[in-house]
């Protein structure tokens, strides 16, 4: 596959896959070591270099030389990897049922909503009564 190619749906990777992908986006961009050292299970490095180097050939990643090292970035925004794992989520374990996936949400017992997020969620909540979304 092309890897200049940006995809946009992360289904089709493998659960190890995945697991890098994740640790990429919770550090923003990083280097194999720093990808081996937060994976589960502490593969050999020769193996988490293969699999950034697979995962940048698919297109789900690039990469940036920096002093010598390579600097793993994701070519997937945030906000569409946000959407597809949302969309998977719901699809999984509610359904498709939007409305019991945010009550399960909001009635969590660790929910700790910021005041501006209590409006936000709010404002919605008023804009689908009204029928604009």
């Amino acid at each position: 596959m092309d890897k200049n190619v940006e995809k946009t749906d992360l289904k089709e990777l493998t659960r190890r896959e995945r697991q890098i992908m994740e640790i990429v986006y919770q550090l923003g961009r990083a280097t194999a070591i720093e990808v081996m050292a937060n994976l589960p299970g502490r593969p050999a490095n020769a193996t988490v270099r293969t699999m950034l180097n697979v995962l940048e050939e698919k297109g789900y990643l690039r990469h940036e030389t920096e002093k010598g090292k390579f600097i793993y970035i994701p070519t997937i925004p945030l906000a569409s990897a946000r959407k597809t794992a949302l969309d998977n989520v719901l699809k999984t374990f509610f359904k498709g049922a939007e409305a019991s996936a945010v009550i399960s949400i909001l009635t969590k017992a660790d929910a700790n909503l910021t005041e501006e997020e209590r409006k936000r969620i709010l404002e919605i909540i008023e804009e689908s009564r009204k029928g604009g979304r």
